[in-house]
C-alpha cells in the first residue's frame, strides 16, 4: 500500500460558481480523506509524506469547512428553509458535531504529530489507531446527513442571490477571485 496525495484530487475553483455542487464536490474529497485516514491508522509501514497530508487537512481544511457551514451555509439555510424541510432538527445536530469533531480533530492532530515526531506508523500504538479510525467513521456519517438532507434542501430553497453570496464567501475565505454563483437552469433561461 502506498496511498499518496494524488488519491485525492483537489476541488476544482470553478465548480465555486455553483456552491451546492462545491459543497458536494469537497464533500466528496473529505471522504476520501477519511478513507485514507482508515487506511492509514492500519498501515504497519511509517509513511511521513502521507502522515504530513492528514496533519494537514486535520488542522485546515477541516477548520475551514465547518466555519464555510456555520458561518455561511447553515446560517443561509435556516433563513430560508420552510417548515416542512424539518431542517432546524438536523442543523442543531450537524452544529453539534462540528464542536465535536475540532476536539476530536485536535486529538487526532497530537497523535499524527506523535507518529512524525516518533517516524511510527499510526498502528504501532491502539489508542492513537482507535482515534483515527473513529474521526473518519464520524466524519463519513457527518457528511452523509449533510448530502442526503441539507445539500438537496439548499438546492430548492436558496435564492439566485444566496448563491451568489454563498459562492463569493467560500471563494473569499480561500483567496479565490470571486466567481458568480449560477443554477443549471438559470444558464438555460439565459440563453433563451
Amino acid at each position: 500500500m502506498a496511498p499518496n496525495r494524488a488519491r485525492v484530487a483537489e476541488t476544482p475553483d470553478d465548480l465555486l460558481s455553483d456552491p451546492i455542487a462545491w459543497f458536494f464536490a469537497e464533500h466528496q474529497r473529505h471522504r476520501q480523506f477519511c478513507d485514507l485516514m482508515q487506511r492509514m491508522s492500519m498501515a504497519t509501514t511509517y509513511d511521513e509524506e502521507v502522515l504530513r497530508w492528514l496533519l494537514d487537512f486535520v488542522v485546515h481544511e477541516l477548520a475551514l469547512h465547518v466555519l464555510d457551514e456555520e458561518e455561511d451555509l447553515f446560517p443561509l439555510m435556516r433563513a430560508r428553509a420552510q417548515p416542512e424541510d424539518d431542517l432546524d432538527k438536523v442543523l442543531k445536530r450537524l452544529s453539534g458535531e462540528h464542536a465535536k469533531d475540532l476536539t476530536r480533530a485536535a486529538a487526532v492532530r497530537q497523535h499524527l504529530e506523535t507518529c512524525l515526531r516518533q517516524q511510527v506508523p499510526i498502528s504501532r500504538n491502539n489508542v492513537r489507531r482507535r482515534a483515527l479510525e473513529s474521526f473518519a467513521i464520524q466524519e463519513r456519517s457527518h457528511l452523509a446527513l449533510e448530502n442526503a438532507v441539507v445539500l438537496p434542501i439548499a438546492r430548492l430553497r436558496l435564492t439566485e442571490r444566496d448563491l451568489v453570496d454563498l459562492s463569493n464567501r467560500l471563494a473569499t475565505r480561500r483567496g479565490i477571485a470571486r466567481r458568480p454563483a449560477k443554477r443549471a437552469g438559470a444558464a438555460k433561461a439565459a440563453r433563451r
